[in-house]
């Protein structure tokens, strides 16, 4: 069975954006990105909220307006990952995009009996979602070392509790922390 995996990059202070909704702090730099570029070949597939796919649709032409390797690179793998994208008003999604049909509990469930590599989730509100249901294995995160002092949190407030541990650290020379924690289940 295949596990679902919220990954997100987050200030020390816990923010995964600042009190006007920027990401600004959270720009990798060149070691930081080849980690991502690596880290992405454990997926197949990326499951979206609304907001960050469009935040995501960047990586849709990169390829074609960036000379970075790096961007170009990220770019390439990003547009081969399968994307199923939950909204109530969109329409339409684009490349290798598709609109969710079921309700997330049913979606995740068949996309984790589906042969092929991890499942990344992403967008806030949706992971908050999948954490409250208990359907996240691992949370692989990225602490930038600033302190935000507001803005979106990268967990809403759970009422049960979730056990966690540690399978993997890495440091990087800019100070940034990648941590993955799998969810210790007792069933």
């Amino acid at each position: 069975m295949r596990d679902l995996i919220y990954s997100f990059q987050v200030s020390l202070d816990g923010y995964i954006e600042d009190a006007s909704g920027s990401i600004t702090f959270a720009s990798p730099d060149a070691e930081l990105h080849q980690y991502f570029n690596d880290y992405e070949t454990e997926f197949d597939t990326h499951v979206y909220g609304r907001r960050l796919y469009e935040m995501m649709q960047y990586w849709e032409t990169a390829d074609q307006t960036d000379t970075n390797p790096i961007i170009v690179a990220y770019a390439k793998t990003w547009q081969a990952l399968e994307k199923i994208v939950f909204s109530e008003t969109m329409t339409t999604v684009e490349g290798n995009a598709r609109l969710a049909t079921r309700p997330l509990a049913e979606e995740l469930a068949a996309l984790k009996q589906a042969p092929g590599k991890q499942i990344a989730i992403g967008g806030a509100t949706l992971a908050a979602e999948a954490v409250r249901l208990d359907l996240v294995d691992r949370y692989h995160v990225v602490i930038y070392p600033v302190l935000l002092g507001g803005g979106k949190r990268m967990f809403p407030l759970f009422e049960q509790t979730f056990l966690l541990r540690l399978i993997d650290h890495q440091t990087f020379a800019s100070g940034c922390i990648a941590l993955t924690y799998e969810r210790i289940r007792n069933d």
